[in-house]
């Protein structure tokens, strides 16, 4: 038997939960996910790109988000983040902006907005908080008044599970958290027990795993998220490499302007600090013009 694939991994991760065949297993998760916030559970939910066999892991057209619209009118979107591409912050605020004015078109009335909900599953600790359950809102600093309900940011940050402390006895959504998290099936029955849908998940993630065609596709987007970070991880190192040398630049061409400047106050030629230095005449009558 091959080994189980990653839930975590976006290209398999839209394929568990964003098939219309497992929209069921999506509602259950989300239905989860609102009630650990507080929230009253959803009726029904409509795929608004459902995964299909033109998903292709390599595509940079493909989204592996998962898009989803409930009976009243809510967007939402469910996003898994194996890695940390830095400023999540921006990056969702962004997306949920697109999503929020996607519903508009011209000559229609601000009103006719719904409210769009984000979250973000991520397989890396991102908030300075211990909860992995973090939820963000519009609300007035120090009264709390919510100035609206239309923007609601969740994030589920993984690594902040503590298998130690934490088990399937404590139900709900720590069930479907623990599945995504370790993969691996020893404590299935367990986390499925009061979980008739995680059961199912756990049944999809089995069949993809036996299933060559799946399997090439998971390790091509594997490979293409990590040369992904690869790359982002190269520029970020040149750029900050490129920003040391331009500092060393500056403090250097700065050292020869204050020297420079001395040697003006003690009478010295042009051409005479200007072969000390280096600057060229140019630049030591420009400096001398700024001091007189």
């Amino acid at each position: 038997m091959n080994e189980l694939l990653d839930p975590k991994n976006d290209f398999l991760f839209k394929r568990i939960f964003g098939s219309e065949e497992n929209k069921d297993v999506l509602l259950a998760f989300l239905n989860r996910t609102f009630d650990h916030a507080g929230k009253p559970p959803l009726r029904e939910i409509i795929l608004l790109n459902s995964y299909t066999d033109k998903d292709s892991p390599l595509d940079k057209q493909s989204i592996f988000d998962i898009h989803a619209r409930t009976d009243d009118g809510q967007l939402i979107n469910i996003e898994m983040q194996l890695f940390n591409n830095y400023d999540m912050e921006k990056r969702t605020l962004y997306y949920w902006s697109k999503l929020y004015s996607s519903q508009l078109f011209e000559g229609n009335a601000y009103k006719q907005l719904r409210k769009c909900v984000t979250i973000n599953v991520l397989d890396y600790a991102f908030l300075p908080s211990e909860q992995y359950h973090n939820v963000f809102r519009l609300s007035e600093d120090t009264s709390g008044i919510h100035l609206t309900d239309d923007m609601e940011l969740h994030f589920l940050e993984l690594p902040k599970l503590d298998s130690s402390t934490l088990s399937a006895q404590d139900g709900g959504l720590i069930n479907w958290l623990l599945f995504l998290k370790y993969t691996d099936s020893v404590n299935w029955e367990e986390l499925a027990m009061n979980e008739p849908q995680l059961k199912k998940a756990m049944n999809t993630l089995e069949f993809l795993s036996q299933d060559e065609q799946a399997r090439m596709e998971y390790e091509s987007r594997q490979k293409a998220l990590r040369d992904e970070i690869s790359r982002q991880e190269y520029a970020r190192d040149r750029g900050l490499e490129e920003g040391r040398q331009e500092g060393i630049r500056q403090g250097i061409e700065q050292a020869k302007l204050e020297s420079a400047h001395k040697m003006l106050k003690m009478g010295l030629e042009i051409a005479m600090i200007a072969e000390a230095t280096g600057l060229s005449q140019q630049q030591i009558e420009a400096l001398r013009a700024v001091e007189e």
